[in-house]
């Protein structure tokens, strides 16, 4: 049986039940949001199996009573269940009373009356980090370096290679997956994949009536163009070349809506800073994998495969990257954009905190010349900014080589070296 590994979200679960009637934990299938969420909760029901379902769209009332925290697990199948809890916490105000957790978002969105604003607050949780599956060293903490931006870090990091970069990427976060054996861990992740579009039998009209084929497809397209800025255009026109099928825009944002609500997609938003000069910001998205693995599954790519290629190898780790720096800013309320404007120049990831401080992180497989090309980027970025503070750090995260400071002052981290 494979060991429990604590997850960074346990920690916003934790706060969240002390200030809310209902925590909803959101993401992927295969992600651990059950385990982790069970470890919060008093008694639990899982929305599971057909008789299950029917009797609680029946009595949806029936399913949250229990000790509290009380467990709803896959309540989306019952999309009821979110106006009855917005109903029994208006009528017992208390904090911490259930916990929903969901791997899709309701078949159909016009049975949920209310936002839930004030009562219900959602946490997004992705499969996990290099830190979280015990695959980093964890000895440079991204929001150490927000507090001390001016700490010293040193590792030679002597030990790890690309090929342990490559086997991580293909292998990804999926609890399961995080076997001794490489071979079985990336079995666990092909079964997983395998599996991902079986519809025939489920309770959401909106995945049953897709054709598997297609959402492969589109997957295949999305993995191809994995960490740019690809317009939906050029995914269609990819899918229609590649496929010899034709493929129209309403099929295919229909689709793209599909693969967005199982949480397989997770694109990154462009930043908009303040510029001194006349640049214009490009606005358009960067193409990301909740999971940089289902990308590999999606294209058939194998380790080696990676190795043999290192301009694939730069894009499916700067995707890895995003992940994990999603998850690891989460603790302090991050947000993790990009930038890139009409001068060419561009920032593979800005880490925003809540509280206004901010960072610039660029992702290089590592290398002299590639990191000083991303060191010399985030300069001019920073000094074309109106930010009187200014970033409270630079980094240049790289796929392997040592740890540590530069004399600009810019980090140079390897991912198996960072941490939240």
């Amino acid at each position: 049986m494979t060991k429990y590994l604590n997850r960074y979200i346990e920690h916003e679960i934790e706060r969240r039940l002390k200030s809310s009637g209902v925590v909803l934990v959101s993401g992927p299938k295969f992600c651990g949001k059950t385990t982790t969420s069970e470890k919060f909760a008093k008694s639990s029901i899982k929305l599971n199996t057909n008789q299950k379902i029917q009797l609680a769209r029946l009595e949806p009332r029936n399913v949250l009573i229990g000790e509290q925290p009380r467990l709803i697990d896959e309540w989306q199948t019952v999309p009821d269940i979110w106006n009855v809890a917005k109903e029994w916490i208006d009528e017992k105000p208390e904090f911490g009373q259930f916990i929903l957790t969901g791997s899709s978002t309701p078949a159909d969105k016009t049975e949920i009356h209310h936002s839930g604003a004030g009562r219900i607050v959602t946490l997004m949780m992705r499969p996990m980090s290099l830190a979280e599956s015990l695959d980093s060293r964890g000895t440079v903490s991204l929001n150490a370096l927000f507090d001390n931006p001016s700490m010293s870090i040193f590792d030679l990091n002597e030990d790890w290679s690309l090929s342990d970069l490559a086997y991580l990427i293909c292998r990804g976060g999926w609890p399961l997956s995080v076997q001794p054996d490489r071979q079985v861990a990336l079995d666990v992740t092909s079964n997983y994949y395998q599996g991902l579009f079986n519809f025939e039998n489920s309770e959401n009209k909106k995945f049953r009536n897709k054709s598997p084929e297609m959402m492969r497809m589109i997957l295949r397209s999305y993995a191809r163009n994995i960490s740019t800025e690809a317009a939906y255009r050029t995914l269609i026109a990819d899918v229609s070349a590649s496929n010899n099928r034709t493929m129209d825009s309403k099929t295919f944002d229909d689709y793209m809506d599909a693969l967005k609500d199982l949480y397989i997609l997770d694109d990154l938003d462009a930043w908009n800073p303040n510029l001194r000069s006349k640049a214009v910001v490009r606005s358009t998205s960067t193409r990301h994998f909740v999971d940089t693995s289902i990308a590999c599954q999606a294209l058939g790519i194998k380790p080696s495969d990676l190795i043999n290629d290192l301009n694939s190898f730069g894009l499916f780790f700067e995707d890895m990257a995003v992940r994990d720096l999603k998850i690891y800013s989460m603790l302090r309320g991050g947000e993790v954009k990009h930038y890139r404007d009409s001068r060419g120049l561009e920032c593979d990831s800005v880490v925003h905190l809540e509280d206004g401080r901010w960072a610039l992180i660029e992702m290089k497989l590592g290398g002299e010349k590639l990191i000083e090309e991303g060191a010399e980027n985030m300069q001019k970025l920073k000094a074309d900014i109106k930010d009187n503070q200014g970033p409270s750090f630079m980094m240049v995260l790289t796929g392997t080589g040592a740890a540590y400071r530069r004399k600009d002052g810019v980090f140079v981290v390897p991912i198996n070296c960072l941490k939240e």
